[in-house]
């Protein structure tokens, strides 16, 4: 079962892209579909796929889980966060993989735009009268997958596997028949001396557009690794060999053999849809059909994969409070963020509205997939070095070839930029600079309060010494530091001069792995005076709940009556000062940003009617 559910999760992205690929390659006009021509491309996809999907990320990344959870976020948490480093390459580290991250973003906008508008095309296929229903159909069922999302993925991830399952076997079938019907010769492909013969038998101007295009057959691949934590490395291995890796190969052999079996005075015709045109007529509208399902699978999975990497970001202070709703009792990694979903569906709209096609949407395609790998390269050479301990003559051996490979993908790629390439390094831009505002911002403002913390050991000494009237009931102010006194406690003994019977300092922590067990979930300690500190500890792809661990406290014997507790916070203004420690601009980023986060109160699930809020202005 996990194996049939990462076949439908996992493998949508990569397995959808035999829609357009080889259409990209010989439709554009950049090598004409000469026999020589269609088998070196056919061996620079199939190679692609050896190395890229099989070599690089089968059977070395998928290997570098942090506590069995995979993606970019993970690999910065073993490559720069577990290693005492020097400061300068502990930060560079850090933010590479945030751009890395950040690049996501573009991907997962524009895969749910190309998925669904190349499969939808079809239907010129089944008849060119439906030209026209193209785009009203694509956008309709691209406002109909947002719109759903709330409800979760539990239910319809139910009918994924068999419908990937049923996709790769169809993929298979094709390829075959493509191979029976019209030449056995593209399989001369999987020697990669057809590939070297191509690459150096043309000009660069004619190479790199075709590499660029060829990229498209391992897009998906990140989503291999993004989702290691919810099937495990085994099923996702099993899945891409028994099934999704024979599908597309023999798909491609197939689209070859229909190139090659196909006259000359029509080929150039097949060529701008070799997918649809491999198989029967009346396989057509099923094909479109089943085609749609696919896409929107390999969608769901990028808008899915977008949700966790948002949530992973907030956890690692990142990003700013959103509200994230889960859909399932079941599965902690199924989730919602209204803002995202609904961001997310506003671009994919008007992706669709701007570039029309497929074709044209394909030159925004690519660009942040490429750099993503190669930052996904170099963090997994520091994995190797410094966490496995590999000597560096090893570690060179095995990234630098992959480093190589995507270097040369990415120059090939860079020709799209002016196209729509520059689309997804404008999100992944806009991602880097909103997180690392919102990660400076947050260390600044902490600087400015740092000399009104007090030690929380200094405040239990003098509350030993002092005379402060106590009131019944019990006070729980949250706190970041466990080790500080909270502001928000000190500003309401200032201000009313009181302090409560019971007083209980509770901070949530956010550890660098993906989940906390739930017997480690609250820690308790008594420190005398009526006081007493809770640490909930969560994992950063988990959503933390304060009433969950005051339960698990109650649990532990410690009970807490909410009928007579309330719960104290503090809230800051940023304000602007000429004497600040960042651009204008940035400040007023940051200040934006810190307004619309989701209140303390929403963010830990407080109960509204038992929160008092303590305001402060602060100067950055």
């Amino acid at each position: 079962m996990l194996t049939l559910g990462a076949l439908g999760v996992v493998f949508g992205d990569i397995g959808t892209s035999p829609l357009y690929t080889m259409k990209e390659c010989f439709s554009a006009n950049h090598v004409d579909p000469l026999p020589g021509n269609i088998l070196g491309v056919l061996s620079l996809i199939i190679w692609s796929i050896i190395l890229i999907v099989m070599g690089k990320y089968m059977f070395f990344v998928l290997r570098a889980d942090h506590k069995g959870e995979g993606g970019i976020m993970a690999l910065v948490s073993l490559a720069a966060l577990q290693k005492k480093r020097t400061s300068r390459l502990h930060v560079l580290l850090i933010l590479t993989g945030v751009f890395g991250a950040a690049l996501l973003y573009g991907d997962g906008m524009i895969t749910p735009a190309i998925s669904v508008l190349s499969a939808v095309e079809g239907l010129k296929e089944v008849d060119p009268e439906f030209s026209g229903w193209v785009l009203p159909i694509t956008l309709s069922i691209l406002v109909a997958l947002f719109a759903v999302q709330r409800i979760g993925t539990g239910g319809m991830g139910k009918i994924f596997g068999p419908v990937m399952l049923l996709w790769f076997f169809t993929l298979g079938l094709l390829g075959l028949r493509g191979l029976f019907v019209y030449s056995w010769q593209p399989l001369l492909a999987l020697s990669p001396h057809y590939g070297i013969a191509f690459l150096l038998s043309h000009p660069w101007h004619q190479i790199l557009p075709v590499l660029g295009a060829v990229l498209l057959s391992v897009t998906g691949v990140e989503a291999l690794y993004a989702d290691l934590g919810h099937f495990g490395r085994k099923p996702i291995q099993r899945a891409w060999y028994l099934c999704a890796m024979p599908g597309l190969l023999l798909n491609y052999l197939g689209q070859g053999a229909l190139l090659l079996g196909t006259p000359a005075e029509s080929i150039a015709a097949t060529a701008q849809q070799p997918f649809f045109k491999l198989a029967p007529a009346s396989w057509m509208l099923p094909m479109v059909v089943l085609a749609t399902l696919a896409a929107v699978i390999a969608s769901q999975a990028l808008i899915t994969g977008t949700y966790s990497l948002t949530m992973q970001a907030v956890q690692m202070g990142f990003f700013p409070r959103l509200k994230i709703l889960h859909t399932s009792r079941h599965q902690r990694g199924q989730i919602y963020m209204a803002p995202v979903n609904w961001f997310l569906m506003v671009c994919c709209i008007g992706l669709v509205l701007a570039f029309q096609s497929s074709g044209r949407l394909a030159a925004a395609y690519g660009v942040a997939i490429t750099m993503t790998m190669l930052v996904t390269t170099l963090l997994f050479f520091f994995v190797l070095k410094d966490v496995w301990k590999r000597p560096l003559w090893q570690c060179l051996a095995i990234c630098a070839p992959f480093f190589l490979i995507e270097s040369t993908f990415f120059i090939s790629n860079a020709l799209k930029i002016p196209r729509g390439g520059w689309f997804p390094i404008v999100i992944g831009l806009l991602g880097f600079t909103l997180m690392t505002t919102w990660r400076k911002g947050r260390q600044i403002l902490f600087r400015r309060l740092q000399p009104s913390f007090l030690p929380l050991a200094d405040f239990l000494s003098s509350l030993a010494h002092g005379k402060i009237h106590r009131v019944p009931g019990t006070a729980i102010f949250m706190s970041g530091n466990p080790d500080v006194t909270p502001l928000a406690l000190l500003h309401n003994l200032k201000h009313n001069k009181v302090l409560h019977q019971r007083v209980i300092i509770l901070s949530i922590l956010t550890e660098d792995t993906a989940y906390v067990d739930a017997a480690e979930r609250a820690e308790i300690k008594d420190l005398g005076q009526g006081v007493y500190r809770v640490i909930g500890r969560y994992g950063y792809m988990e959503s933390p709940k304060v009433m969950e661990v005051l339960q698990v406290c109650q649990q532990a014997g410690f009970s807490c009556d909410m009928a007579d507790s309330t719960f104290f916070l503090s809230r800051e203004t940023i304000v602007h000062t000429r004497k600040s420690a960042m651009p204008l601009w940035r400040e007023k980023i940051f200040a934006l940003l810190n307004r619309n986060a989701l209140p303390a109160t929403a963010f830990f699930q407080l109960p509204p009617n038992r929160v008092v809020e303590l305001g402060m202005q602060i100067e950055i």
